[in-house]
C-alpha cells in the first residue's frame, strides 16, 4: 500500500511510502444504531400462510447483531467495496449495571474520582454511598447513554456542589447519598433546570 507522508491529495508531487499491510490488523467499529432492527427484520420473517411463526425467530432480549452477515451491512449502507474487506465480524453486548459502576470507579481516571480530587483541592472530602453509584449506573441504563453518558450524568449531580461548596468554608466532608442522587435524577427526568 503506498501511503502519502505528507497525507492526502493537497501534495501530489509528493513521494509516497510503501506499507506492508501483511501483519496488520484493521478493525472496523462502531455504534451502528438500525442494524439490529435491519437483522431482526431479516430473521424473523413470517411466511404468508397458515404456517406457524418461523424456526429461526429470536426474541429482542437476545442480541440480534449476533447473525450479522455482510447483506445487512450493505442495507444499513455500507459500501460493498468495504465490506468484501472485512473478514471478520463479531459484535459486543451492552454494558450492563456492575460494569457501568465499575466504570464510574475503578479506573485510574474513574469518573467519581475525579470529582473527589477537584473537591480535594478545595479542602472538602467527598463519598458517595455504594447505593448512590448504583443508581446512577441504573440511570444510565435507563437513559440508554451508556459508559460515555455517565459523566454528564454525575456531572448533574455535581454541578451545585462544585459551585456552592468551595465558597461555604464550613464545608469539610460532603456525602452523596441515595436520597439525593434520586432527587437529582428527578429533576432531569422532569426537564428541570434551575439556571
Amino acid at each position: 500500500m503506498n501511503v502519502a507522508p505528507q497525507g492526502g491529495r493537497k501534495h501530489p508531487e509528493q513521494a509516497f511510502i510503501k506499507v506492508n499491510t501483511k501483519n496488520i490488523l484493521f478493525i472496523c467499529g462502531g455504534a451502528f444504531i438500525g442494524l439490529d432492527r435491519i437483522i431482526l427484520n431479516r430473521i424473523n420473517t413470517k411466511q404468508i400462510g397458515f404456517q406457524e411463526k418461523s424456526k429461526h425467530n429470536i426474541d429482542k432480549s437476545d442480541n440480534p447483531l449476533k447473525y450479522v452477515i455482510p447483506e445487512d451491512l450493505r442495507k444499513f449502507g455500507l459500501i460493498p467495496e468495504l465490506i468484501g474487506r472485512l473478514p471478520v465480524f463479531s459484535y459486543l453486548d451492552p454494558l450492563d449495571q456492575d460494569a457501568l459502576k465499575r466504570i464510574l470507579t475503578e479506573p485510574k481516571n474513574a469518573i467519581i474520582k475525579q470529582f473527589k480530587k477537584l473537591l480535594e483541592l478545595e479542602g472538602i472530602k467527598l463519598n458517595f454511598e455504594d447505593k448512590a453509584i448504583q443508581y446512577i449506573a441504573e440511570q444510565a441504563i435507563e437513559f440508554n447513554t451508556g459508559a460515555r453518558g455517565l459523566r454528564a450524568l454525575v456531572e448533574h449531580l455535581m454541578l451545585d456542589i462544585m459551585y456552592e461548596s468551595p465558597s461555604d468554608k464550613k464545608t469539610k466532608e460532603l456525602n452523596v447519598d441515595l436520597k439525593f442522587v434520586k432527587a437529582k435524577f428527578a429533576e432531569i427526568k422532569l426537564g428541570i433546570n434551575k439556571s
